[in-house]
This record gives structure tokens, C-alpha cells and sequence, in this order.
């Protein structure tokens, strides 16, 4: 039963995972330390396949279990909430989809991390407006908040996946100028995405804005393409 499923019964199952050299490994990979993006996350050692096997051990959990488990200081277990209500969107009707939607944006500051918001905005945030309006999407793209932009932008990859590529263009050239690497990596990976499926829509964008467009951007960009038309927007001679 709902009932008997607590935060300390998720924290003691995804504890059992825990490995001291894996978190060492884990607290260079999300930078931690002074200064960088993840300053000060603690890390437990868990990988992502435990932490996904965690959260289908307990998908039964009440909504604020989860919500009081994603404000923790520990990285994995902010993780395995978002998991956990990844499932829960997925899996639930209109009224349950839309009170995980509503909890995710009054939970942001939690979401504090790229893999936090890469492997829970696209299904979430970009699932649940892909039938509603998504000028959210262009408020998020200005935002202060690193992970809210970056959350702008990942969403847009459930639209892409539907062949729906208007509003990942359109927070790409908001974010163009954005001064963050790790908003440069995510704009050139949903570009290289867009261009996957088409190629014209992601050349016209680039046509209009390579010269500008950071460098860490357009390499993510035009990673597949061929050689020679990599090395001629690289070189600025298209």
C-alpha cells in the first residue's frame, strides 16, 4: 500500500547501492567543486540503472514522498524522484499528468544538474505540452537560472521526436547568445537532432546564425555531418 512506502524506505534501498569510489568519480564528472556548476552536490556513489531499478521497487509512492525526497541534498535521490515521476506522468491519466507537470515547475530549484533535467524535461515538460501552450518554453529561455534555460531547450526533444521542430528552433536562437557551456551543449545537441530528421531545417538555422553562434554550439551541431561541409562551417566559408 501507498501508505507504507516512506522517504526512508526509498533512502534505504538506494543507500544499499552506495559506492564511496563511484561518488569520488561522480563529484569530478558534475564538477562540485568551488566555482563550478554542481558546487557543493553530495554524491552517494549510485549509477543510473540502480537508481532506475530503485524507482520501480517503489513507483507506488505517494506524490509527497517523492516531492520531500527530490529536495534532498544527495544528487541520486533528487534523481530518483524525477525517475519516479517520469514513470508517474507516463503511466498516469490527464489529472495525474497534469499534477506531476505542476509539481516539477514549483520543484526547479531542485532540479539542479544537467542529467536532473536531461532525463526528466523531455517526457515531463515537453510530454505534457505537446497538447498545450508552450510559451512557458520562451520564459524559461531567459530565465537566471542555468537549468531552467537548459530545461527549455531539453524539452523541445520530445517535440522533435514527433517530428515537430518549430519550437526547438525558436529557443535555439534565444539561447544563442547565452554565455554557458553547458546551454551551447544542449542547443547544438537539439540542432543535431532537428537535423537528423530534417536536414534543411537545421541548415536554414544554421545558415542564418553559425557565424555567431558559440563554438562548443555549432561543433555539437554539425557532429554528423560530412567532413567537408563540417570543415566549411567551421572555417566560416559556407
Amino acid at each position: 500500500m501507498n501508505t507504507a512506502i516512506t522517504i526512508e524506505n526509498m533512502r534505504t534501498a538506494l543507500n544499499a547501492h552506495a559506492d564511496p569510489r563511484q561518488a569520488a568519480i561522480l563529484r569530478r564528472f558534475f564538477k562540485t567543486g568551488p566555482g563550478q556548476y554542481g558546487e557543493g552536490d553530495i554524491f552517494i556513489g549510485v549509477k543510473v540503472p540502480q537508481t532506475r531499478a530503485v524507482a520501480r521497487q517503489f513507483r507506488t509512492a505517494p506524490l509527497d514522498e517523492i516531492l520531500a525526497l527530490l529536495k534532498s541534498p544527495v544528487h541520486e535521490e533528487r534523481l530518483l524522484a524525477l525517475l519516479m515521476l517520469v514513470d508517474r506522468y507516463s503511466k498516469g491519466d490527464d489529472r495525474t499528468k497534469k499534477s506531476v507537470y505542476k509539481a516539477y515547475f514549483a520543484n526547479t530549484r531542485y532540479i539542479n544538474n544537467w542529467d536532473l533535467v536531461d532525463l526528466s524535461a523531455p517526457q515531463i515538460v515537453g510530454g505534457h505540452l505537446i497538447a498545450h501552450d508552450r510559451s512557458i518554453l520562451h520564459k524559461l529561455a531567459v530565465s537566471k537560472s542555468l537549468w531552467e534555460r537548459r530545461i527549455s531547450i531539453i524539452a523541445t526533444f520530445q517535440f522533435i521526436k514527433n517530428g515537430d521542430f518549430k519550437d526547438a528552433i525558436a529557443i535555439a536562437g534565444i539561447l544563442i547568445g547565452d554565455t554557458h557551456d553547458l546551454i551551447h551543449k544542449a542547443v547544438g545537441w537539439m540542432l543535431r537532432e532537428t537535423g537528423k530528421r530534417d536536414m534543411a531545417m537545421e541548415e536554414e538555422f544554421l545558415h542564418r546564425n553559425y557565424r555567431r553562434m558559440p563554438r562548443t554550439m555549432l561543433r555539437y551541431a554539425i557532429e554528423r555531418f560530412p567532413e567537408k561541409k563540417r570543415q566549411a562551417y567551421l572555417k566560416g566559408i559556407v
